[in-house]
């Protein structure tokens, strides 16, 4: 029998214009959202000790992996040995000890110490969305459990109070309920995915895309729109279930959806390859992967599980991104609409894959594949928020630009050194363009950096970004957004404001205090985040802080062409060359070990002078006064 299955109703809820107050709270850090971003700032400010309230809108926190269904992670090519941080490769283990402990392995799948349970080809780390909740659950109990984490599930931010550029504290709606809870804390770190806290405390924020004559990006327009954002999309989950038939009911306006779209596993590269058509199970033109495969969430052939007879795949594909409505700064109404125009439109994609997509054999549809509700932890299929990739944008005290880490516009091996670095991160420019948008290509980028200038308001004194709401332009959000520079983000926002609060600092007041600014480094590089790029120097060698906090300082640039750091190679004169400059009079230790080093040039190698001068310069906190 066919499935039929109705798209879940959404509600628009009225706010009273001064709500009641229910219930009163203090804390020294508020994270609202519980985005990918937000669970890794209340995770490291829990960690430091402070006392935390997380807040998010659905039932399950982890945004990307989980609400949105996005648990195909969005990573790099060395991400299994460097470029994430410490935390994000714990909740990376978690994931695949829940599989360890929760199913039954193949023998070889389970002595994988690289297990990616759905074997996806655009992912290390392809996995059902309940196996992120498990682990940021391991994360982040510990501290509920201790009272520094009150976590508050299916709330939404309503109001806030704000005086002197300071949040001084912001309302809640039970979404369940009528009941309002408000919020004090010391700093507030806005994690929403859409930078909800911006328009509520006066924050000065950008939407959309901004004009090529203000920020000098290649590929902006001329003209500046707020309302050219990304599209966002309602991903689904699906099993093959071999002779079965499972099609879902044919959608209101399908036929309209499936031609706009349109509904094809064709996709165009703006390269040499140009427009590419996939198949479903078979390679496509040029051997391009089965489109089955690429965001495979199991892989049936690695379990002995009776859970999992058949693969199941997660579809997040241009055929269901929603390009056609906004959900930032419009009404209520409006914003309702677009959310059922966009499940209507994942709906009809699967009919379309049930029904019209050709198969790989010849004859028309997939109605083997099964819509899993329970993969995604919904009624009606389809995720409990839509994937988005857009938000808000805080005016920062700098805003990354293209040119800054394109490829096409950088030389070397890293894209633009940002002293002030606080993370990093590496995806391509990857714009889902909004409707009537000039598609701007995807590009490659070079390794880059996460300025903390980016982070910082240009006004709001203890309101930090923490998700995709960071100084970015549209251009260069479409590479900040992704899973681990999300993440570095977060944590790098609680690392921020808690430093900021043991000193009565602002964030303001460090982006011109260098001694404070590379105190505040040093202590995220020993906290695990890596604020540099050298891929052979992973968290766990000795030499990862030296290497990490000397090229963070901007004192050990490294090989123009490379991110290899090669601890054996001989110290040239570069380097030399380098630390004598950085070495200020009161500095006599290095100069003594300069010197040193001269009198024995041809044996001594980059590793032994590196640690040495890093213990130099620890010496005095920083290498200038």
């Amino acid at each position: 029998m066919a499935q039929v299955l109705d798209v879940q109703r959404l509600r628009v809820l009225p706010e009273p214009d001064q709500p009641k107050v229910d219930a009163v709270f203090e804390c020294d850090l508020l994270v609202a959202g519980g985005s990918l971003g937000g669970c890794a700032a209340a995770l490291a400010a829990c960690r430091a000790g402070r006392t935390v309230v997380l807040t998010e809108e659905t039932d399950w926190l982890g945004g990307q992996i989980t609400s949105q269904g996005v648990s195909a992670l969005d990573e790099h090519a060395t991400i299994e040995s460097f470029g994430g941080t410490r935390s994000y490769y714990e909740l990376r283990d978690l994931v695949r000890a829940y599989y360890r402990q929760q199913t039954a392995l193949s023998p070889d799948a389970q002595a994988d110490d690289k297990l990616n349970p759905g074997n996806g080809w655009v992912s290390h780390l392809c996995f059902e969305p309940q196996a992120g909740l498990w682990a940021l659950d391991q994360l982040l109990a510990p501290f509920i459990e201790s009272g520094h984490l009150r976590l508050a599930l299916r709330h939404r931010a309503v109001s806030a109070a704000v005086s002197e550029d300071l949040v001084r504290s912001v309302t809640f709606r039970h979404l369940d309920g009528e009941e309002h809870t408000e919020i004090h804390a010391t700093f507030v770190l806005d994690a929403t995915e859409l930078g909800d806290l911006l328009p509520l405390t006066g924050t000065e924020y950008v939407t959309g895309a901004e004009s090529g004559l203000e920020t000098g990006e290649p590929s902006a327009g001329l003209d500046a729109n707020p309302k050219c954002v990304q599209s966002f999309t309602y991903p689904f989950a699906v099993e093959f279930r071999p002779e079965e038939c499972h099609r879902v009911r044919r959608p209101d306006d399908y036929e309209n959806n499936r031609d706009r779209q349109p509904y094809t596993l064709k996709h165009q590269y703006h390269d040499e390859r140009g427009w590419l058509t996939y198949r479903m199970f078979d390679s496509g033109e040029r051997d391009v992967p089965p489109f089955w495969t690429y965001r495979r969430l199991i892989d049936a052939g690695q379990f002995a599980d009776p859970r999992f007879p058949n693969d199941i795949a997660m579809i997040n594909w241009p055929g269901n991104d929603f390009r056609h409505g906004n959900l930032i700064d419009v009404e209520p109404e409006e914003a309702l609409a677009a959310l059922q125009a966009a499940k209507a439109l994942s709906l009809g994609f699967c009919h379309w894959l049930q029904t019209e997509c050709p198969r790989d054999e010849g004859g028309a549809g997939y109605g083997e594949l099964l819509l899993r509700p329970d993969v995604m932890g919904t009624p009606d299929g389809f995720a409990k928020f839509p994937y988005i990739r857009e938000s808000r944008r805080i005016k920062a005290l700098h805003t990354v630009k293209e040119q800054e880490i394109s490829a096409r516009q950088q030389r070397g091996a890293r894209a633009t050194y940002f002293a002030d670095s606080i993370g990093i991160g590496l995806y391509p420019i990857d714009i889902h363009p909004a409707e009537g948008e000039v598609r701007i290509p995807p590009a490659p980028t070079l390794p880059f950096q996460i300025p903390m200038s980016a982070l910082i308001p240009v006004r709001m004194r203890n309101l930090l970004p923490a998700c995709k709401n960071i100084g970015t332009t549209h251009i260069t959000n479409g590479a900040y957004r992704l899973h681990p520079t999300e993440w570095a983000i977060g944590e790098a926002a609680a690392h921020l404001a808690g430093f900021c609060m043991d000193r009565n600092l602002t964030p303001q007041s460090l982006v011109t205090d260098e001694p404070r600014r590379q105190r505040l480094q040093r202590k995220l590089v020993r906290a695990g985040i890596p604020i540099y790029w050298y891929t052979d120097i992973p968290l766990g060698h000795d030499l990862f802080e030296a290497v990490q906090v000397l090229g963070g300082w901007g004192i050990w640039a490294g090989d123009e062409d490379s991110l290899e750091f090669d601890s054996t190679a001989p110290l040239g004169s570069t380097e030399l060359l380098a630390l004598t400059r950085a070495a200020g009079k009161d500095q006599e230790r290095l100069e003594i070990l300069i010197a040193d080093w001269l009198g024995r040039w041809s044996t001594l190698e980059r590793g032994e002078a590196l640690a040495a001068a890093y213990a130099a310069f620890a010496v005095s906190g920083t290498h200038r006064k």
